[in-house]
This record gives structure tokens, C-alpha cells and sequence, in this order.
């Protein structure tokens, strides 16, 4: 029987609360703890997120999956986006004190340290998120493993240039379609600002070549969103590094939302039993 404790509240550092939950076994067993981080444009119960992280708990890990504090969700509306104005004041930095302020808690939540081997700690992120992911664990000597999942290896070849950013800059907000949910998505200037007040922290190459814990780097040959090519810089940049292409699978991990289905699509389950493998080692 897997506990689940949804949609709980941390902290965060800048105003806005971390929508948080936690999968796993109540058997008063210590588990190595999985905190999955989203991507741009996501949140924690995308997809089959939540099928992922019932598979693990399953399988005697504790998972924490998180909505980064200014993803567009709220505490009531967990789910898609109806607080633009906090998307569009998020940044990298935001991001990366959220997730410590997701590892800090579990160090002082009672309520699951028998469940909990803070010892072994492994970040997952997919997308975006494996970004924050590798800079984290680069940081903080909690982390034990990393996994990325379609993650990006570079945050400043992502950044607009030229008239694209001097239109930014004389508007001080630019506009992405979402094309699911039909919204206009904002970003404030200070997305670009706050990258280049901070670029050193937010190199990712940087992070990776001193990473020195294992590390396991998921892709899909199919993705158009995030090229392969990215995932094979991330692995020649680690040499602990282990790199799984998936032959057929897209940069969602052939998820979509909503997902409908009670089970995982076919190349993401073998995405997560090799996730699972790989911590377990």
C-alpha cells in the first residue's frame, strides 16, 4: 500500500509557497529519497508523473515531487497555469532555492524520518529541471546521484539575442504561446537579467565537469525539443556518466496531458526501470 500526501505546502524563500507531495512506503523502513523537479511549462502532476512516482514508491523509494514556487500554479490550482504574474517573475535562481528548500525540509519533517535515509538523497529533472537538477547536485553535497530526463546542457544558447532582446528589454515582458492551454505565457526582463547577473552558478557544463557522484543521462531520439546532441555533451563532460537513448520516444517521454491512461507509456516505464536500476545500484 503506497501512502501519498498531496498537494502540502513548504516555505518557499520568495513569497510564494512550494505545492509539494510525497509517494512512498509507511513501513518505518529508511528509503533513498527521489525529489523529481519539472521542466518549463510543467508541474508536478503532468503527465504520468504521479503513475512515475507510485512505480518508485513501489519499489521501496521515497519520492517528493514538487511545483516549483513560481511555475503559474496556486496552492488551490495546483494543476496548468492561472497565476501568470508569478510565471512571469520566475528565474533559474528562484528555481534552484526552491529545491533546497524542498531537501531542507526533509530534514526536518518529522513526520517521515522513519521512512527517510537522508544518506542517499538523487535528483531527477526533466527537461529544464534536469538543468536545475545537475546545478544542484554540484552544489550540495546531499546529493548522492542525478538523473536527467531530455534535460537541457546549456542555459545561455536558450537566450534571445539581437532585436529579439533589445524588443525585451524596451517592453520589459515577452510572450510564448502556450499551445495547450492557449495562454500567452509572460517573462519579465528580469528572467534575462537575473541570468547574466549569475551566469557563472548557472554554467551547466561548469556544474557537470565537477560533478564527481553517478550520474544518468535519459534521452529520446525523437525529441525535437531538446536535441540529442545536448545529452551526449552532458556525457562527455562526466566520465561517471551513463547515457540511455531511447529509440522512439519524444522529448515528453511519449507523455502527454491529460493522461488518462493508469499506466505509464511503454518507452517512459523503461525510462523508470532503468531510473530505478540505476539508483538502486
Amino acid at each position: 500500500m503506497i501512502t501519498k500526501k498531496k498537494n502540502f505546502l513548504i516555505p518557499g524563500k520568495h513569497q510564494k509557497p512550494i505545492v509539494s507531495d510525497y509517494f512512498y512506503k509507511a513501513d518505518d523502513n529508511p528509503k533513498p529519497i527521489v525529489i523529481f523537479c519539472h521542466g518549463y511549462k510543467g508541474y508536478k502532476d503532468w503527465g504520468s508523473w504521479n503513475i512515475m512516482a507510485e512505480e518508485m514508491a513501489k519499489q521501496n523509494l521515497f519520492v517528493t515531487k514538487f511545483n516549483f514556487s513560481h511555475n503559474g500554479g496556486t496552492p488551490n490550482q495546483p494543476i496548468d497555469f492561472p497565476d501568470l504574474e508569478a510565471f512571469g517573475n520566475n528565474n533559474f535562481i528562484i528555481e534552484l532555492d526552491d529545491l533546497e528548500q524542498v531537501i531542507n525540509h526533509l530534514f526536518t519533517d518529522k513526520s517521515i524520518q522513519n521512512q527517510i535515509d537522508l544518506s542517499q538523497i538523487i535528483l531527477i529533472g526533466h527537461s529544464r529541471g534536469g538543468g536545475i537538477a545537475l546545478i544542484k547536485a554540484n552544489e550540495d553535497s546531499r546529493i548522492k546521484k542525478v538523473v536527467s530526463f531530455a534535460g537541457i546542457s546549456d542555459i545561455e544558447s536558450r537566450m534571445p539575442k539581437g532585436k529579439e532582446l533589445a524588443l525585451w528589454e524596451k517592453n520589459g515582458t515577452a510572450f510564448v504561446l502556450n499551445s495547450r492551454t492557449k495562454q500567452q505565457m509572460p517573462h519579465k526582463y528580469q528572467f534575462y537579467t537575473s541570468f547574466q547577473k549569475h551566469k557563472n552558478r548557472l554554467n551547466i557544463k561548469n556544474a557537470v565537469t565537477n560533478l564527481d557522484i553517478p550520474f544518468l543521462i535519459v534521452h529520446g531520439k525523437k525529441d525535437t525539443t531538446v536535441a540529442l546532441a545536448e545529452a551526449e555533451n552532458l556525457h562527455k563532460w562526466h566520465s561517471k556518466s551513463e547515457l540511455f537513448i531511447v529509440p522512439n520516444m519524444n522529448h515528453a517521454l511519449d507523455n502527454s496531458q491529460p493522461w488518462t491512461k493508469n499506466k505509464m507509456p511503454e518507452n517512459f516505464k523503461k525510462v523508470v526501470d532503468k531510473t530505478i536500476d540505476f539508483i538502486r545500484k
